[in-house]
């Protein structure tokens, strides 16, 4: 179901009161994300191959959880579970309800890191929904732009839900209602839209891993209200030199990921995170901020070095080799 998103007529929905047969089930595989990519944001993000998996099957009653792998200790086995709720919003969305639910979860995304676990998560009740509503033959599997806006509305932006929907690159944004609507959604509130850039093959991406967590809404709220015109523009620049680096010239991605409206900001907060930055880019690496982190991430086709990893292990930061995924997958 990844791709580009092309304006389509809106999907057959399905009646409202219609209940799934008992049994039956979809598999969804969803990669990680990074959003921001340095300068971009809360609207560029990239793909990352470190997957999620979930089966989901319908039941007799009730809400069956069976989670294992990262923050599987934590999550709740209830219908509050992020899954859960995604895939009974999503069943809704397509005019149906489930009497009960079966979820096996197998968590390799980790939780509060800056890699978009929320937005798989989220992303990966959707697509289940959406398989288990084509399994039953009640409508159409959803279109991207539709799992992306379902998504998004979960998040609050599409960044990273966008790029574990389409796989690669993608530069989001958000419009009003009353605003040019060029995929044809259907929405509430908000529109949320993406588009997915094609990867140069010569980027490769590394991820730094530290043990402690960060909380997106409190790193948020280290932000100020506003920021100097310079560092406005300053970003501007860079965020559309940041589609050029990261599509056809590899080689500006040094400097396409420099930024000046976040990442100062949250440094006082995970200074390891800080440190590590500016250790990378001080060796030459495009190195950022993962998301709101306190992960870090390289985009580049220069190899990491051993001495690089031991400096990153030694402050307390695993290293990931990891591939530019592909979007999430959908089978039933």
């Amino acid at each position: 179901m990844a791709g580009d998103l092309l304006p389509e007529a809106p999907p057959s929905v399905g009646d409202a009161d219609t209940v799934l047969p008992e049994g039956i089930s979809a598999r969804v595989r969803v990669p990680a994300s990074s959003a921001n990519l340095g300068p971009g944001f809360d609207c560029l993000g990239i793909a990352l191959g470190v997957y999620d998996e979930l089966t989901v099957t319908t039941a007799p009653s009730g809400i069956h959880i069976d989670a294992v792998g990262e923050g599987a200790d934590d999550i709740p086995r209830d219908d509050r579970h992020l899954v859960a709720r995604a895939v009974r919003r999503g069943l809704e969305y397509g005019g149906a309800s489930a009497s009960g639910l079966t979820l096996q979860c197998v968590n390799a995304i980790p939780h509060s890191r800056g890699l978009g676990s929320s937005a798989a998560a989220a992303v990966s009740g959707f697509a289940a929904a959406s398989g288990l509503l084509a399994a039953a033959g009640v409508r159409e599997p959803f279109t991207d732009a539709e799992l992306v806006q379902l998504a998004g509305e979960f998040e609050g932006h599409p960044d990273n839900a966008a790029a574990s929907v389409l796989g690669g690159a993608v530069v989001t944004w958000t419009d009003s209602p009353l605003e040019a609507n060029p995929d044809g959604v259907v929405a509430d509130g908000d529109i949320y839209l993406a588009r997915r850039l094609a990867v140069h093959p010569d980027i490769r991406a590394t991820v730094f891993v530290p043990e402690t967590e960060s909380s997106t809404s409190h790193t948020r709220g280290l932000l100020p209200d506003s920021v100097p015109r310079t560092d406005a523009v300053f970003n501007l620049s860079r965020s559309a030199l940041a589609v050029v680096a990261l599509t056809t010239d590899p080689e500006c991605l040094f400097d396409a990921t420099v930024d000046r409206l976040h990442q100062p900001y949250r440094a006082p907060s995970m200074p390891h995170s800080a440190e590590l930055v500016a250790m990378l880019r001080e060796h030459g690496y495009a190195a950022m901020v993962s998301g709101a982190g306190p992960s870090v991430l390289i985009l580049g086709a220069l190899p990491v070095t051993d001495d690089v990893v031991a400096l990153a292990h030694d402050i307390g930061f695993a290293t990931w080799p990891v591939e530019v995924a592909k979007g999430v997958e959908i089978s039933w």
